[in-house]
């Protein structure tokens, strides 16, 4: 079981944001063959506390969708301690990138949730093969909760 921590502004979205991680968060455990306890914490903000966040650990002068934060740096190892780490989601970007998307704001979040959590269990998508494996996974997750565009 994965546990999580909500912190954020849940009422600027009208579908149920605890539904949507529960059932994210069931289907990536599956997916991963994940038997142990786990606690991760999301964090919805705007894009200016997300651009806050990005320049600082990124160096990137922009606010972004999602930034994760994984508690143990698991690129290179598969274990997973008990704490997991922090997802940000800016709630802006989420609405911004399901209008130029074309697709509701429920899926742009389900997205996101997913493709954090992917990273939090040490997946990437810097290089060509990575981002290949990680991209499928995220498609298998929002397929099998029939997720569509």
């Amino acid at each position: 079981m994965i546990h999580y921590n909500l912190y954020g502004d849940v009422k600027k979205f009208d579908f149920s944001v605890r539904k949507v991680i529960s059932s994210v968060l069931r289907t990536v455990k599956k997916i991963e063959s994940l038997n142990t306890e786990h606690i991760m914490s999301i964090i919805l903000v705007d894009n200016k506390k997300i651009h806050e966040i990005n320049l600082e650990y990124r160096n990137i002068d922009r606010p972004t969708d999602v930034i994760s934060f994984a508690a143990i740096d698991s690129s290179s190892n598969r274990e997973l301690g008990y704490e997991l780490g922090d997802i940000y989601i800016s709630i802006d970007k989420v609405y911004e990138q399901a209008e130029a998307y074309n697709h509701s704001v429920m899926r742009e979040f389900a997205f996101l949730v997913t493709h954090g959590i992917l990273h939090l269990l040490g997946y990437d998508h810097i290089e060509y093969d990575e981002e290949q494996v990680m991209f499928k996974k995220q498609d298998e997750v929002l397929s099998i909760l029939g997720i569509k565009r």
